[in-house]
């Protein structure tokens, strides 16, 4: 199956699905550069060193993993996480209120609006509490099209992720994700989730106060 999902003027974004839990692994390379940036090594070694090499055919030089981002603690993102840096040395950025539940040592700790500077694109790190304290998305602005945001588990299509039925973690991680995201970026904003299809912010943004009224 193609794991192309988007090929953009700078850059291009694949993504496959690994495990029984439908985790998704995103792989930015750039075009001219060959920089590439992994987000959420999930599950699957064999299956993210072939979405490494279908992304080095996107550039015509040579590829080189500069990043691997971990969205958040939960194992179910990071299975693959050790085997990957221990097979390309690849430096390695979480939250910085997540990072030490990683099974690796984290080499960028990231703080809300940050932004890591690639060669080629740029990705806006934005924190959202409540499904793990240090959940980060990861934005790319497409100088040229929409934003592409990397939710991990804090946004999917018909909801915010889970908060595990606690009401302050939920009204924080609505919170966050209404301002920071909904409030930051146009409907045109393509979402793409640690699990399941991708969605866009006008799709879900008519269900913001839907969501806060049924308290998940």
């Amino acid at each position: 199956m193609d794991s192309l999902l988007y090929d953009l003027p700078a850059l291009t974004i694949r993504s496959i699905s690994v495990s029984a839990m439908d985790n998704n692994v995103y792989l930015l390379t750039a075009k001219e550069s060959g920089a590439q940036l992994l987000i959420d090594a999930a599950d699957d070694l064999p299956a993210i060193q072939q979405l490494l090499a279908d992304g080095a055919a996107d550039t015509s030089a040579a590829p080189r993993l500069a990043l691997i981002a971990t969205t958040h603690q939960h194992w179910d993102h990071v299975r693959a996480l050790e085997e990957l840096v221990a097979a390309t040395g690849a430096r390695t950025a979480a939250g910085a209120d997540d990072a030490d539940a990683l099974p690796v040592a984290v080499d960028v700790r990231v703080s809300h609006g940050d932004v890591g500077n690639f060669d080629g694109f740029d990705v806006t790190a934005v924190h959202l509490r409540g499904h793990t304290p240090g959940s980060i998305a990861f934005v790319y602005q497409d100088p040229e099209g929409p934003a592409h945001i990397f939710s991990g588990d804090s946004l999917f299509p018909g909801g915010v992720g889970n908060t595990d039925k606690d009401p302050a973690r939920f009204n924080q991680l609505l919170t966050d994700v209404t301002e920071r995201l909904f409030g930051a970026y146009p409907d045109s904003a393509v979402v793409h989730p640690g699990h399941g299809k991708p969605t866009t912010l006008g799709a879900e943004r008519p269900h913001l106060e839907e969501w806060r009224a049924r308290g998940w």
